[in-house]
């Protein structure tokens, strides 16, 4: 059985913090962050708003375009590591908001290729047969993770949510192939504390070797070349090490998703954030051939090679 996605839904707060108004509060500016990032603003919520809201209105969103209703869904997946709390887990929260009443629910922690992981998990209950449809969340609030004093993370982040309906879909749709992996040597390079603590100089080197690298991987187990992809949608950490990963597959830069610009890096929510962006701007049709792919603290990566459509 392939599996593939149903209907999207997005969710971003409203409030906007430009690069301009961090230069208010620390030694930044807005060309240094561009230069280096690609990163104009990005969306914080606000204290009243956690990441169980925003994956809510995501969710509720991708139930829509889907065509289904809460009371079909036979799982809730929510890739997060910025949850309301330690327990209960964010995915249980939104089975009840939803009233998803027949759906199982479990949280998954692989930072920013936390949407990429939820994806794969997804697949392997609908392929067995086991489930129908599975909503996966990729979701954070790394807002109040961020020491706003560090110039050197906090003009980094942004919160948001993006979900997908994923489902059985026609023998020529679907994902093709996955690569999942985890490299714990690197974990302390990019480690929470009090607050975020990333080296940047060994997660850019780790980065720009590994989103490449993992892409081609995917697109080779599908028994495809790179000549084949359509479109690549990559976690919107950095803009250098999305264009390592673009010229990689060699792919012209109108076929790669860029929406670090308007939301910063936000983590597992930053995948399935841009892919429905790309999708409303009609620029990934039914048929292509898109490559996912996520990297971050674990280390760890995924990548996902999938034909669009039902």
């Amino acid at each position: 059985m392939r599996v593939g996605i149903w209907g999207m839904g997005t969710y971003v707060p409203e409030t906007v913090v430009t690069n301009e108004d961090l230069e208010k509060k620390m030694d930044t500016s807005d060309e240094w962050i561009r230069t280096r990032t690609g990163i104009k603003e990005r969306r914080i919520a606000g204290d009243d708003v956690e990441t169980s809201h925003m994956s809510y209105h995501a969710a509720v969103d991708a139930l829509h375009n889907a065509g289904i209703s809460a009371s079909e869904l036979d799982m809730i997946i929510v890739a997060t590591v910025t949850p309301d709390q330690s327990f209960p887990s964010v995915s249980s929260m939104l089975q009840h908001q939803l009233g998803a009443d027949k759906a199982a629910a479990m949280d998954v922690s692989a930072a920013c290729a936390g949407y990429i992981y939820g994806m794969v998990t997804a697949k392997q209950f609908i392929e067995t047969g086991t489930y129908k449809h599975v909503l996966v969340i990729g979701t954070e609030k790394l807002s109040k993770t961020v020491n706003w004093q560090d110039r050197n993370t906090a003009v980094l982040f942004g919160d948001g949510s993006g979900a997908s309906v994923l489902g059985p879909v026609a023998d020529d749709k679907g994902i093709l192939s996955f690569e999942l992996g985890s490299d714990g040597s690197g974990g302390a390079h990019i480690r929470m504390d009090d607050y975020i603590f990333m080296n940047g100089r060994e997660v850019f080197k780790f980065a720009v070797r590994q989103m490449g690298e993992s892409c081609i991987r995917a697109v080779e187990k599908a028994g495809l070349t790179k000549e084949d992809v359509d479109f690549l949608v990559p976690h919107q950490a950095n803009i250098r090490i999305m264009e390592a990963a673009r010229q990689r597959l060699e792919l012209p830069e109108e076929k790669m998703s860029k929406t670090v610009d308007r939301y910063g890096n936000t983590s597992s929510a930053s995948v399935p954030l841009s892919l429905k962006h790309e999708l409303d701007e009609g620029r990934i049709k039914d048929g292509d051939l898109v490559v996912l792919v996520g990297f971050g603290a674990g280390l760890v990566w995924g990548s996902m090679a999938l034909v669009w459509g039902k």
